[in-house]
């Protein structure tokens, strides 16, 4: 099949790129800028992504396209309207590639939506769920799936649609590389007494997962919540981190409430959910659906993640 990819530049592109060419797979990468683009990968350049962004050139001779660009979750947002911000790009900027995709003749479209959509709960999360989001970034991410079922319902692509949890791997920014930096100090933490659950996903495992649902019959329509499977607390994915590492860290036993209470104080509320509380979800409805697992475990990727983080901070 000839797949295009947007934001084929990013961490998750630059796992699933790869994956599709040892697949068999002819990948044209849509992108701003090739600069930090696999040379060996074909591309096509488009402008910024919104509601006014010209798709026609790129979308030509392409069978299926999988949509990974957008704006990302920002935990601590600068933009005056950041609703407003991330609707133009998620929202508007995904209903014109699907608009221009339908009009191309596209058979499959794979949109990568997050867990967000979900919301924050203690308790596992199934497609089932009624969504609930409490940030921008996951009200957009709700609305671009609402949009997109909408708009495929009287055309005859297909939609599939994924909500991972947080994504690591080769190339990660944001929390997990502040949380790598972090693990490399080895400084006392005041962590022993968190014992809550997250869900990950390894960057090879989620191009798997989109792998999957590029070619199965089955995954026409559906979504799916996708993770490594292994749920982890904060303390003990810090401590497997700093182990890889080399690293000897050194939990101290503050209380929850009592970290929670000082990160309040602070205005780092967001921080101290994503510390203290769970996010977790299923797999049960990826692996009956379309018999899909998880090809490398939680130990494995961030064994590959680590490694990664000081080879580049040897470079540097």
């Amino acid at each position: 099949m000839h797949i295009l990819v947007t934001g084929a530049n990013g961490l998750v592109g630059r796992a699933l790129c790869p994956a599709l060419i040892a697949s068999g797979h002819d990948v044209i990468a849509a992108v701003r800028s090739a600069h930090s683009l696999d040379p060996t990968i074909q591309f096509r350049k488009i402008a910024n992504i919104g509601p006014e962004t010209s798709w026609e050139s790129a979308l030509e001779g392409i069978d299926v396209v999988v949509h990974l660009a957008g704006r990302a979750h920002i935990l601590q947002d600068e933009a005056a309207n950041p609703l407003a911000v991330y609707r133009r790009i998620n929202v508007e900027g995904s209903r014109r590639l699907v608009e221009q995709a339908i009009k191309a003749g596209i058979k499959r479209f794979v949109f990568l939506s997050s867990i967000k959509v979900n919301g924050e709960s203690s308790r596992p999360y199934r497609e089932k769920d009624v969504p609930a989001p409490n940030d921008p970034y996951g009200i957009s991410k709700l609305e671009a799936e609402v949009t997109l079922r909408e708009m495929v319902s009287a055309a005859s692509m297909e939609l599939v649609i994924l909500r991972p949890p947080l994504v690591y791997g080769p190339g990660v920014k944001g929390n997990f590389l502040k949380l790598l930096r972090l693990c490399e100090l080895g400084l006392p933490l005041p962590l022993s007494g968190i014992h809550n659950q997250r869900s990950l996903i390894g960057v090879d495992n989620l191009a798997s997962a989109i792998c999957c649902c590029l070619t199965h019959p089955k995954a026409a329509g559906e979504i799916f919540l996708v993770s490594d499977g292994e749920d982890i607390s904060t303390a003990e994915l810090i401590i497997k981190i700093s182990e890889k590492m080399g690293k000897r860290i050194y939990m101290l036993p503050v209380p929850p409430v009592l970290l929670g209470f000082v990160l309040k104080l602070f205005g780092r509320m967001d921080l101290a959910r994503r510390i203290l509380s769970s996010l977790t979800l299923s797999n049960t409805h990826i692996h009956d659906t379309l018999h899909w697992r998880p090809p490398n475990s939680l130990d494995a990727g961030l064994s590959k993640t680590v490694h990664w983080y000081q080879e580049q901070e040897r470079a540097e």
